[in-house]
């Protein structure tokens, strides 16, 4: 059949696509049942029909056309068209929060790694002079407190600082999580490195009597980070846990199962450091009195576990687990329609077999 023939032939369906995909991308609920069940069918006839023009005809013009219909049918079929902010929202008000609530037993672990050690150093230090000297000298522990210490806050423009900050809490972030991947131990590892750390600079901050200017410094960035930490570690040590015992599943499927819910959880942190950072940058270090500076820190802590409390059990109560790519969930839209993809909403029954090409 010569390319003119064969277009002649076809014509009048692929008009028929493209009126359909254009009614459905204003609003599926323009369809009927029926509509729907032909769009998919003609979807189909025509990605089949795209295919063999490209290696019988290879005429550009033809293929360029097929292609457009094709890709455009497709976006309604598969509910795959671009909706930027809507997939923004179902991320934060669904997806992330389920991620971390579905690993909420591996975050309660890493903040055991973290707080132990934070608590265990810090009391030993502050009850044992000999600890403490040991840790470092006196005057190297009264120059941290009188001068690097809220100087770390104040040295460079707030603007330069967020960003500083900002960059360093990821870093330390995706590092609790890649050495949480590790077979789990070198991320727990890391945790209890950063809580010694932690115990320590408040033990010097208290046996000095300055403990009221470390809570006051710490606080209103710190509780954010720290959750944010922590939860990249848990993340870390829940693909680390998958590799250790599977499960039923084979490693690599466990491994490909909890590397996308742990994708989740990193992106979805990067807007939290990235709020820690800003309140580190432009709040920790500022002239507000220090109780504001604590109240707007402990608030924004509340806040984010709230979120995540609340958020993740009623998207997990809905089926979602916080993988990536998890297939998109009905939405309203004006009218009652919603936007469930066109395939899930088709007829149960079979369609009919479209000829090919």
């Amino acid at each position: 059949m010569d390319i003119d023939r064969y277009i002649a032939r076809n014509q009048a369906s692929w008009d028929r696509l493209d009126e359909l995909t254009r009614r459905a991308r204003r609003r599926v609920g323009d369809l009927s049942p029926a509509e729907l069940d032909e769009l998919l069918q003609r979807y189909q006839r025509t990605a089949a029909q795209l295919s063999y023009v490209r290696t019988t005809y290879r005429d550009p013009a033809l293929t360029g056309r097929l292609a457009a219909s094709v890709a455009a049918a497709y976006g309604v079929v598969y509910g795959k068209r671009a909706r930027t902010w809507r997939t923004l929202a179902e991320f934060f008000t669904a997806t992330f929060p389920a991620a971390v609530w579905q690993s909420r037993r591996f975050v309660a672990v890493a903040a055991a790694c973290f707080v132990v050690p934070a608590l265990a150093v810090g009391l030993w230090l502050v009850n044992d002079p000999v600890a403490l000297d040991a840790s470092a000298s006196a005057a190297e522990r009264r120059d941290y407190v009188e001068n690097q210490f809220e100087q770390y806050y104040s040295e460079q423009p707030s603007a330069q600082f967020f960003t500083l900050v900002t960059t360093n809490n990821i870093r330390v972030g995706f590092l609790a999580f890649a050495l949480g991947a590790l077979l789990a131990l070198p991320g727990a590892w890391v945790l209890a490195l950063n809580g010694v750390y932690l115990g320590q600079a408040a033990s010097w901050m208290i046996t000095e009597g300055d403990a009221l200017r470390f809570w006051g410094l710490i606080l209103p960035h710190g509780a954010l980070e720290i959750t944010a930490i922590v939860i990249a570690g848990g993340a870390g040590l829940r693909l680390g846990w998958a590799v250790i015992a599977p499960g039923d599943r084979t490693r690599s499927q466990a491994l490909t199962d909890e590397g996308r819910r742990a994708v989740t959880i990193v992106l979805g942190l990067v807007a939290t450091f990235t709020v820690a950072g800003l309140i580190e940058g432009f709040v920790t270090g500022s002239g507000l009195d220090p109780a504001l500076r604590v109240l707007i820190g402990l608030v924004g802590e509340a806040v984010f576990v709230t979120y995540l409390v609340v958020q993740g059990r009623a998207a997990t109560a809905a089926g979602i687990t916080g993988a990536i790519g998890e297939r998109e969930r009905p939405q309203p839209v004006s009218g009652g329609a919603a936007t469930t993809p066109v395939a899930a909403r088709v007829s149960s029954q079979p369609p009919t077999a479209a000829r090919w090409p």
